[in-house]
Order: structure tokens, then sequence, then C-alpha cells
């Protein structure tokens, strides 16, 4: 049986007009640095380039993708919930971050975006 791993983990998958990727890097650039420089141990933002899968749903018809639109897919790793709520709430106040965001301005959707934080179940 394998070892409960102390990590935690936020997870989100986000729909973006193929358009918008370059600006959505940026974005996510940025909020690289931030959560890593307040503790997070890794972030990932990938975006889609395999997405017509033939084992179940995928990713498109689950958050619905419409026509021009790729999905990215991004985690953060923290070492618990507790540290995730530290690093999230230093991460909420930081202005680097934070200044002039809109939300209505993102080069995405973010009322289609599914987000949630996970226990790690299994890792290697």
């Amino acid at each position: 049986m394998a070892k409960k791993s102390a990590h935690y983990v936020d997870g989100y998958v986000i729909p973006v007009p193929k358009k918008n990727v370059a600006e959505y890097r940026k974005m996510a650039q940025l909020g690289c640095k931030v959560w890593m420089k307040h503790g997070a141990l890794d972030y990932r933002e990938c975006v889609g380039e395999d997405l017509n899968v033939k084992c179940g749903p995928g990713f498109s018809r689950g958050i619905k993708v419409k026509r021009g639109e790729t999905v990215v897919f991004a985690y953060i790793v923290y070492k618990s919930r507790a540290h995730r709520d530290k690093v999230n709430a230093a991460v909420m106040k930081d202005p680097e971050l934070c200044a002039g965001m809109d939300p209505e301005k993102m080069p995405f959707d973010w009322r289609r975006m599914l987000t949630g934080g996970f226990e790690t179940l299994v890792s290697a």
C-alpha cells in the first residue's frame, strides 16, 4: 500500500479562446511567479494538445468547449491544505498579482472555470 502523501493540490480546468492563449500565458507566468514567491511547491499551466481522447468524455466535452477554444489544465502543489490556505491568502494580497485584475477583462470566461482543492491520494 502506498504511503499517504502530505501534499495538497489546487486544480483548474479553464476554457480559453485559442486567440487568447498568448495573453493567457502572460497572466499564467505572473501567477507562477507570485504563487512560487509565496511558497507553492510546484505550479503548472498546461494547454490542450491532444483533446480528442477515445476513453471517456475528455476535457473538451466535460467543460463544453466552444468553437475556437482550447483547454488549460493547471495545478498548484502545496505541503498541506493549511499551507495552501496560507499561500493563497498571501497571493490574494499581493499587489503584483491583484493590481488592475478585472475578472471581466480576463482572456477567458472565468465563470466557466472549474476549480477545486484535492488531497493527494497516490504519488510516486
